[in-house]
This record gives structure tokens, sequence and C-alpha cells, in this order.
């Protein structure tokens, strides 16, 4: 049997009707014949999805036990052993149970479909792992339960199940999608508009993300090369001038009237890799291109237009910005130009040609390039075809009579060849004349006379010339190409550290420069800043010895803006150098303006937290505020009420009630005033000597039945620790309540108390499930229960008060792993006796 097919319901947020749909989905292919089994599916106390679930074959769960408790998850074998056509599984996402067979559900959904059945199941986008960071920086939530993008792109179908976060919220509130007790932090945590409204917009582009593959797998399978205009894509070609910020910008707005539209630059690179495009303009334009939401490519091409085109093909592109030919009227008389030729190929792609400052004033003149050789090459080419050619025609002229003119020739041939190899083209040419001159003076008839009698030797003669040039020529473009393809390495390996100093996150500015100084032995490299033309340059970085003040005091300069201006000073850079300087000098702005952001981070980080303590205050006070004060107002109301009469007993229960509910919210609110004065640095501390043994009992009151599962294993005769005896119970009861919390029924809790160094160290052990090593600190966040964070991981105010108490009298709170299982909470204090 073939492999089976896999179905995934994608949804933005818990609630939006996966597990509906999915089962929808079962019961309509019930209906049509097929043999549907129900492998995992969480009611989660949903009477609409335990509806769905009747009349459905469900697979009996496998039990796993782990540390004691009993845990049921997908018996991935009994699905295989039933072998149904399709079978149901919810939650893609879902860690399985440590001794189940595979550790991710995921992969046993996969291993199911390997054996040839179809799966139908369910996942959030907050648990794909490519946005995971991104869903944890909008919500506050880590998902630790994720599965891998490929596999949900490897499925033969995904289908979003959408809901507005209005709808959503509405279901929420009507108790659809968790208890009630649960609904009023939901709503305001994670359950957000803002919050749901983001993760809606991920889970539609990821989808479109995957529609996009799905169509260009389509294309390329069917051999589609013309443009579907499915979705506006705009590619803008840069030459690396001036004039493509006007081009990025222009195409941006064009890319804007269509909503969702992708834009994209590209450059185009000869193909030998010796371009003649700025790279500072280009360095300046990708980062405009990428501001604007935009990405940048670079692709190697000699055909240009061609090049253009496989590239927007390649991306199935509907629109081409080019701009204007900056080529004058005579040079296009000569050849169409890029323009007009990508215009006249671009077939069904619109082609927009920008004007632009810069057109038809024509390229910059390129100056004649000096020849690649040495000095000591060209002195040696000089010297040989001065002195070579003399001693060559007395050679020669000795023994004229036993040579033919082509014998001639071609001996003189010989030393042009090793004049153009030793000196290059000036030396070469000037060789090829002067043997020209001396061989129709000495050795054509008739001799001693510039005259030529036979046609024939008029011909080879200027053959001779004109293959004495045409080496020489060679020579010297070999030489200057090999020079130009040693300093082409150099910047390339130049530009490979810059990038690597980019990518090892060394964007520190002084770093930067400090290395640009290193690269070209400068004395100095300082970059000026100044906020208007008129005012003056300040120094907003420098590298090296005494600073250039202004552009006049350097050596060289290069222009990044109106406001920036790269300095160095030291020795004068080759013209050829300027370029790898552009482009370190782009780099500086880059990293100065990284610099600045964050520090404008670090400025705002402090009013952001300040923002989230309010929120997560506010959330702490209508969630934990309003449960106890609602449960003693119903039991002082029912105590009021005249028209029922209460038994001894259920008016004692009520007074119970009353009392609890109001013991609990004046601890709350004891919580609160103290961390607001710990915050505040008012909270007085009054430490004296106190025995633990008598602090315990205390604590363990406010437990009421629960302090029967707290183990003391404290000696008789442990010190006398010294601290606040108020403050000390509050924190050992904070440590002990959430100990017991975490902890199995059938475990006990056991405080310990120990000598250390000279100080008293109090473990309170639990055996729950423990939190991982990098979240340790996360417990110590005000307000995480309620904030929002992980549910499961913080107990709201009781640590973060409890480490700040403990802080206040001279000691520490830390967390430690319980070998075998859980977490041990480490409270050390001074001891009396040492102090």
């Amino acid at each position: 049997m073939g492999r089976g097919r896999l179905r995934v319901y994608l949804g933005a947020a818990p609630g939006v009707g996966k597990t509906y749909a999915m089962l929808c989905e079962g019961r309509r292919a019930l209906a049509r014949g097929r043999d549907v089994v129900v492998g995992l599916v969480e009611t989660h106390g949903r009477a609409q999805i335990a509806a769905l679930l009747e009349g459905l074959e469900i697979v009996p769960r496998r039990t796993v036990v782990h540390r004691g408790a009993s845990f049921t998850e997908l018996d991935v074998a009994a699905v295989l052993a039933r072998r149904p056509r399709v079978v149901l599984v919810d939650e893609l996402a879902h860690t399985n149970v440590p001794g189940s067979g595979n550790a991710k559900r995921w992969q046993d959904v996969l291993e199911i479909v390997a054996a040839g059945i179809d799966v139908v199941t369910t996942v959030n986008v907050q648990h794909l792992e490519s946005v995971n960071d991104v869903v944890e920086r909008i919500t506050g939530v880590v998902q630790r339960e994720t599965v891998p993008d490929e596999v949900v792109r490897r499925a033969d179908q995904v289908e979003l199940v959408d809901m507005s976060p209005e709808a959503l919220r509405r279901r929420l509130a009507h108790g659809n999608v968790y208890a009630p007790e649960k609904v009023d932090a939901a709503l305001a945590n994670y359950f957000r508009v803002g919050n749901l409204t983001a993760l809606r917009e991920l889970a539609l582009l990821w989808v479109a993300g995957k529609v996009d593959e799905q169509l260009d797998r389509y294309r390329a399978e069917h051999g589609i090369a013309a443009t579907w205009e499915a979705r506006e894509r705009v590619v803008v070609a840069l030459t690396g001038g001036p004039e493509g910020d006007t081009l990025v910008r222009r195409a941006a707005r064009i890319a804007a009237r269509s909503k969702g539209a992708d834009l994209m630059a590209v450059h185009v690179t000869r193909g030998d890799g010796l371009s003649g495009a700025d790279p500072a303009h280009l360095s300046r334009q990708r980062t405009l291109v990428e501001d604007l939401g935009g990405s940048y490519h670079q692709v190697v091409g000699d055909d240009i237009p061609g090049a253009l085109l496989d590239f927007a093909r390649g991306v199935n592109a509907t629109q081409l910005v080019l701009g204007a030919s900056r080529r004058g009227r005579l040079a296009q008389l000569w050849a169409r130009g890029v323009g007009v030729e990508t215009t006249a190929r671009s077939g069904s792609i619109d082609v927009h040609m920008i004007p632009h400052d810069q057109a038809r004033r024509g390229r910059r003149p390129v100056p004649w390039p000096d020849t690649g050789l040495t000095v000591t090459r060209r002195v040696a080419g000089w010297a040989l075809a001065l002195l070579g050619l003399p001693v060559l025609t007395l050679a020669m002229s000795a023994v004229r009579e036993h040579l033919s003119l082509p014998s001639v020739i071609l001996i003189f041939l010989l030393l042009v060849v090793a004049v153009a190899l030793a000196g290059g083209r000036w030396p070469a040419i000037t060789a090829a004349v002067g043997a020209f001159l001396l061989i129709n003076w000495y050795f054509t008839p008739p001799v001693r006379d510039l005259t030529i009698a036979d046609p024939d030797n008029v011909l080879a003669l200027v053959v001779f010339v004109v293959v004495a040039m045409a080496v020489s020529a060679i020579v010297d473009l070999a030489a200057r190409r090999t020079r130009e393809a040693a300093r082409a390495g150099a910047d390339a390996e130049v530009l490979s550290t810059l990038a690597g100093h980019v990518l090892r996150g060394e964007a520190a500015l002084p770093s930067l420069l400090a290395r640009l100084r290193e690269t070209f032995a400068l004395e100095s490299v300082t970059l000026l800043e100044r906020t208007t033309p008129t005012t003056p340059w300040r120094i907003a970085a420098t590298a090296g010895g005494p600073p250039a003040t202004t552009p006049g005091d350097a050596g060289t300069d290069v222009h990044i803006d109106d406001h920036l201006i790269l300095a160095a000073r030291g020795r004068l850079l080759h013209a050829a150098d300027r370029r790898v300087l552009e482009a370190f000098a782009a780099e500086a702005a880059v990293a100065l303006r990284q610099e600045r952001l964050r520090a404008e981070a670090e400025k705002a980080r402090p009013l952001a937290e300040a923002d989230r303590m309010r929120t997560a205050l506010l959330a702490a006070v209508s969630h934990d505020l309003r449960t106890p004060l609602a449960s003693a107002t119903a039991a002082v109301d029912g105590l009021r009420a005249t028209d029922v009469h209460w038994s001894p007993a259920d008016r004692a229960e009520l007074l119970d009630t009353a009392h609890e509910s109001l013991a609990r919210l004046d601890r709350l609110v004891a919580n609160l005033l103290d961390m607001s004065r710990l915050q505040a640095g008012v909270l007085g501390v009054s430490a004296e000597p106190v025995a633990l043994g008598e602090i315990l009992p205390g604590a363990l009151d406010e437990l009421g039945p629960l302090a029967g599962r707290v183990r003391l294993d404290v000696p008789a005769d442990f010190p006398d620790l010294l601290a606040d005896p108020a403050l000390l119970e509050r924190i050992l009861a904070n440590l002990v309540s959430n100990a017991v919390r975490y902890s199995p029924p059938d475990r006990p809790v056991v405080v310990t108390a120990g000598r250390y160094g000279g100080r008293a160290e109090i473990r309170v052990i639990d055996r729950g499930p423990g939190i991982p090593r990098d979240r340790h600190e996360h417990v110590f966040l005000p307000f995480q229960r309620l904030g929002d964070r992980d549910t499961h991981t913080g107990v709201g105010l009781g640590l973060a008060l409890s480490r700040g108490l403990a802080e206040a009298m001279g000691g520490t709170l830390t967390p430690d792993e319980t070998p075998g299982g859980g977490l041990s909470m480490v409270l050390t204090l001074p001891l009396a006796e040492e102090a």
C-alpha cells in the first residue's frame, strides 16, 4: 500500500473551530462510505465536540505511566492494527509523555501516513516552528510544543479555519472555548484583539506562502513559463548608479497600489565579476528596498536583458521597472540599449521606463586603463625595443643574402612579440613601427629606400604591423585583467571580512572603523556627522590616531549622505580602493543607526516594562480580587437572606467560605502592598534572631487541610536565623503553598534545613513537573501567572515577592532541580551567631 494523505486544519488561535471542522469532515467521509475512526480528540468539556464524536468509532488510547501518574496518548499500534481508511488526530504539535513510542505526536501522524492511512489533523499557527519567536514577541507566551514547518508544508492539503477576533472573543465569553473561571484572564491577556489580529495575519500569510509553493510546483510540473498574474510582483532593476533611489521608490509606489504585492530589486553582475557598479550606491539602495518591505537579489549574466527577464519570470513577476537609458542619442543609434531590448523581449510582463536626472547624460567616461605590468617589466620592454632592434638589424644585415623577406619579417615579429611579453602595449607598438621601417629600409627591395617595389611586400609588412600590434594589445589586456582580477580578489576578501564582521554580530561602530583602519593601514578613520548643512561637523565615532574634525582635514573622504561623511587620514588611497571604502562607509552608517536604535530601545524599555507591569497588575486585580470578593459576597448575601432558613452546618459552611475568601483577599492585598513597598524601597525590615521551628507552624497554618501534605525535616537544634519573623513566615508560606500546588497528591512536599558556609539554607522540595533550567528566572517575574506568560510556570506575585523579601533581609532565593524530578526552592539567610 502506498503513502496515505495528510490533511491539516490550520487555525490562528485556540477556539476558531479546527477540531469542529475536522470532526465534520470525518462525519462527511463516514457518510460517503469511508472507514473513519477517531485516533485522539480532546473535547476540553465542549458539548458540541462531544456531540460530533457520537457515532464515530474511537480507537482506545494507550495508557503511559510517568513519575507515578497515568496519562493517555494516541495508540499508534492500535491504529495500525485497525487499519482504517481515515483517522482523525487532534493537536498535531502535542508532546507525548516520556515512554511513548515517539517524542511528538506529529511523528506518530507521519508513521500512520507512511503505513498508507489518511490522517486529518489540527494545529495552530503559534505551534509552527518558524513563527514561534514571533508569537512569543506578540503574546508574551512561550510555546514549547512546536511542529516543524516542513511537516505541515508536506501535507497534501492545508485548510485555514478562520474567524475574526471579535467573533472568537464572543465564543470565548459564551464559554464555548474555556471553562468559565478561565474566561476573564484569557480575554484580558492572550485573547486580546491585537494579539488575535496579529496571529490571524500570521496564519493567512503562512497559508499564502503554502499556496505560492503549490502554484510554483504546478507550473514547474506542467512546464508553464508564462507569467500568471495571481499576485502582483514588482521587480526593479538596479545598475548601481545614483538613479537607483528614484527607481526603488517609484517601484514601491507601484507595488503599494496592489494589496499584498511583492517588491524585489535585482542587480545583474557581469560574468567576469568585474562590475562597474558603485557598491556604496548598491548598499544604500539595498537598505532602502528592505526598509520599504522588499527584498534584494543579485544575479550573474552577460546578457543583461536576458538575465533580468529570466529572473522576473523565475519569480513570476508581473511588472518590471527600469530606468531610462543614460546613453546619449548617438550611442543609441548603434545599439538599442537594455531598456528597449528588455521591453521587446518582455512578453506578458509590463515594463515601466522611469525618467530620472541621469537620463541621456551618458555614462561617466572611463579613463584609458594603465598597463598592469610592473615598472621593471616596462623598463625591460623599452630596453629590448630600443636596443634589440639595432642589434638584430646589424646581425641580419650580415647574412642578408641568405634570408628571404618572409624570414626577415618572422624574425622581427619574434622580437616584437618578446617586447610585447616583456613591456606591454607601447613598447611593442614602438618596436613594431621601428621594425617596419628597418625592414623597409634594409631588407625590402629597393634597399636603402622607403619605397617598395613589390606590392606583395607591402601586404607582408602591413600584416606584420597588424599582427605585432594585436599581440601587444592581447598581452597588455591579459596583464590588465590579471591585475584587475587580483584587485577584485583582494576586494572580495576585504568585503568577505566585512560580511563576516556583520554576520558574527560585531556591529559595534568602533570595531568596524578599527577594522577599516587596519585593512588600509590608515592613521585614523572618523565618521563625521552634522544635523543640517549649516551646522558644524562633529565626531560620531573614530578609530586610530588624531581624528579628522572636518572633511578638509582628511586625505580621503567618502560622502555617505547629506549628514554623514567618512574621513580617513594617512596614506592616499588608490582610486580603486574607494569602492571598498564606500562599502565600509555604508556599513558604518548602518551600524551608527543600529546603535542609536538600540539606545532608543533601551530608553523605551523601562516605559514598556512599566506598561507591562501596569497591564499585569490590572489583570491580577480584575481576576484574583474578583474571585474571593465574589465568594465572600455570595456567602454574606446568603446569610442575610430572610427567605431561606439555614441549618447550623450550612451557616457554618457559609461563614467558613466568607472567612476563607476574605483571608485570601487580605493576603493578596498584603502581597500587592508589600510588592509596591519593595519596588519603592520603603519596606521596613526588623531583623532579629528567630528560631526556624517557631516560624514553620505559622507558615503551614495558612495551608489549612493541605498542611498534611508537607513533611518537615529540620534538626531540633538548628541555630537561630537573623531575619524578620513576619517576613520569613510570609516567604515560607508562599514557597510551601506553591510546592503543594504542583506536587502530586501522593508525593509530600519536604522542607529541610542545613548550614552551609556560615549561612542557613532552607529547601522546599516538591516532586512536580519541574521547570526547564532556562526558565528558572522567569518564575520570579511579578504577575507571571496572570500576565502574558505561560500559566504553568508562574505563581503570580508569590515568588516575586518572596525573592524581594529574602533579599531585603540579606538572603537569596534561587530555584534548583530536584533529583528524580521536580523543583527545589533554596532560601539562604544569615545565621544569628555569625552576624
